[in-house]
């Protein structure tokens, strides 16, 4: 793995997959446990999606990143 390219996704994104496609939330919903609007929820989602289906697709690793953008800060 370590040749391969990496697409990072970040803890707000494995949060969006796990409360949608885990749980199995409507959007509505899992954008409360979030505490962010349901349009913001289904954008971190979409994003989220694709990078996941990107590494499916194209052989990439996939990293999840351990810091929160609070952290980075």
């Amino acid at each position: 793995m370590v040749d391969l390219e990496e697409v990072s996704l970040t803890l707000d994104e494995i949060e969006a997959i796990r409360l949608a496609d885990y749980e199995g939330l409507y959007h509505e919903a899992a954008a409360v446990r979030m505490k962010v609007s349901r349009q913001t929820f289904g954008r971190i989602l979409n994003d989220a999606r694709r990078k996941v289906s990107e590494c499916l697709v194209k052989g990439k690793a996939l990293r999840i990143e351990t810091k929160t953008k609070e952290d980075q800060l």
